[in-house]
């Protein structure tokens, strides 16, 4: 297991560097919450292709919410902590989240949908919904994208630097000018990202595998495997990234934020969208994937915890006190998992 953990720590690095340099030619958001985003959530797909496909959809639909739990408390928590502290080369004060409006409108917006297209399952109307739902957020990224780079292209000509996108990349990009696509530096940015996502995808799965073994063997129940073993093993990626990201300053730590939105939106789209048609070809054309009683708890609980995680990010800038916030609301939430919520999950 500490094999496969090195490995993905490796690949994460090189993962980060990629990313932080595609940064500078596509922008901080549109990397982070796409690129990225996609890169780093291979693993949890690949959990709830493997989940769905042998019918177990309880573990499919309960490995992307705890996903989503997890990240959008514990995960921006532990960020926060790396970049406004001595952890990072360079802390700050706080960090800068204006600019991704779109983002948290679309999470919240997809948190909603989703939870309400479960009340009578999923079936594959919905999945052809959930793809519609990450296709529209894919071109929508692409084309802010592109009105950024205009923007910033138009600035740069008249001597301007007053755009927020700018600020958050200046430290990368300051005097480097327009580059081409395809120069030296951007095909080494290129290499490394491809590099680092076939290293994430090649030690993913053992990791995965090594990790949910072990606790088998010890006796943890199903429930913690599929709502927190399973998606702190598929976020592994993800979390190491977005550490190494956050250690870089403000560059680095906008990337970060913006896989985390990003990947999540995956999450609320294209991973149902996944279960669903893993579910079909293990069942049918037809088949639906139930709301039994624990999943609509944990759906209940995951919906709320992403509203109210979402609220201090639609302030300009968060700090480590939203950090302090956000873990505890990580463990209350597992308190309310253990306590409050019923202890065995449908696997079928």
């Amino acid at each position: 297991m500490l094999l496969w953990l090195g490995e993905l720590i490796i690949s994460s690095w090189v993962l980060s560097y990629g990313a932080e340099h595609l940064s500078m030619k596509y922008g901080a958001k549109f990397v982070g919450r796409t690129l990225l985003s996609i890169a780093t959530t291979l693993p949890e797909i690949a959990i709830v292709i493997y989940a769905a496909a042998d019918g177990f959809y309880g573990i499919a639909i309960g490995a992307g919410l705890g996903s989503n739990l997890l990240m959008m408390t514990l995960g921006l928590a532990v960020m926060l902590l790396i970049a406004t502290t001595r952890l990072s080369k360079a802390p700050l004060k706080g960090i800068a989240v204006g600019m991704f409006k779109l983002d948290k409108i679309f999470l919240l917006a997809t948190a909603v949908i989703s939870a309400a297209l479960f009340i009578d399952g999923y079936n594959f109307l919905d999945g052809f919904a959930f793809s519609a739902l990450f296709i529209a957020y894919i071109i929508m990224a692409f084309l802010e994208m592109r009105k950024d780079r205009k923007k910033e292209s138009l600035e740069s000509d008249s001597g301007l630097r007053k755009s927020e996108y700018r600020h958050e990349i200046s430290d990368i990009n300051d005097s480097s000018g327009p580059s081409r696509m395809f120069d030296k530096n951007m095909l080494k940015a290129v290499l490394a990202f491809v590099a680092g996502t076939v290293g994430i995808v090649f030690g993913a799965g053992p990791f995965i595998d090594s990790l949910q073994g072990f606790s088998l063997e010890v006796g943890v129940s199903v429930i913690i495997l599929a709502v927190i073993i399973s998606p702190i093993a598929g976020e592994m990626p993800e979390k190491i990234s977005m550490m190494i990201l956050a250690r870089k300053g403000a560059a680095g730590a906008s990337i970060a934020i913006a896989n985390v939105l990003g990947s999540k939106i995956l999450n609320n789209t294209l991973l149902l969208a996944v279960a669903v048609f893993g579910a079909m070809y293990h069942g049918g054309f037809y088949t639906t994937i139930d709301l039994t009683t624990v999943l609509s708890y944990q759906v209940i609980l995951v919906t709320s915890v992403t509203i109210i995680a979402l609220l201090p990010l639609f302030r300009k800038e968060i700090g480590l006190k939203v950090g302090i916030l956000l873990a505890s609301m990580y463990l209350v939430s597992l308190v309310i998992q253990f306590l409050l919520l019923p202890q065995d999950i449908t696997l079928h």
